[in-house]
């Protein structure tokens, strides 16, 4: 008799955790995201630290942008008072809850030609009392090119390098923010005669960006 006492309550326990579930999940769907403010990824200065933009902001053909479902991206270069050059891509989502989410380069890369190699991970210091993080590093060829690549997840007040770990602080922060906006930010630099001092240079350069990325990848 106290078995089946324990178990009817376990049962009642379970179904209303269950019900409660429900109502949580449709009345978040319900409510929606909160609305962050931020400027178009296009506005990003010219100048960023003693980086220049050179040449035109690039756009990616129509097929490509339908497999990347960003709802805005920027695909920009440039140049160092040095002579080093650097892309600059970023892609921001506004929203993860309808399956859109960042197109990790693991996955697109290969796929374009490119072989990578030598992975790892490099500390990026921001500096302007923006904490420090770890963001991927990796050697990437596509025929005689060579060159290295950083790139992180950034949104929400975190930038991580692990996808992962960005798609769990996404549940969490639709859970307890309404928010599941953030944005990929991937830099390619020529590895050139060193490729050492070449790391050195783009973590330099992602330091700078990610000074700035707030104002259009909001905290």
């Amino acid at each position: 008799m106290a078995r089946e006492t324990v178990s009817l309550g376990r049962f009642w326990l379970l179904l209303a955790v269950i019900l409660a579930g429900g109502v949580m999940v449709n009345a978040w769907a319900h409510i929606g995201e909160a609305q962050v403010n931020r400027s178009e990824l296009k506005q990003l200065p010219v100048r960023i630290g003693p980086w220049q933009q050179t040449g035109a902001d690039e756009r990616f053909d129509q097929q490509t942008e339908n497999i990347l479902r960003a709802d805005d991206y920027l695909l920009r270069n440039y140049s160092s008072p040095e002579g080093r050059l650097a892309s600059l891509y970023i892609s921001y989502y506004t929203t993860q809850r309808n399956g859109a989410t960042y197109h990790s380069p693991l996955n697109c890369l290969p796929g374009a030609g490119w072989t990578m190699s030598e992975p790892g991970r490099i500390t990026i210091t921001p500096g302007n009392n923006r904490p420090s993080f770890e963001a991927n590093r990796f050697l990437i060829q596509n025929g005689n090119d060579r060159e290295l690549m950083i790139y992180w997840y950034q949104g929400r007040g975190r930038a991580v390098a692990s996808e992962y770990w960005g798609k769990i602080y996404t549940v969490m922060d639709s859970v307890k923010r309404r928010r599941s906006d953030g944005a990929m930010v991937r830099i390619t630099m020529p590895v050139g005669a060193s490729e050492p001092n070449a790391m050195a240079v783009a973590a330099g350069l992602a330091a700078e960006v990610s000074n700035v990325l707030p104002a259009y990848v909001p905290d």
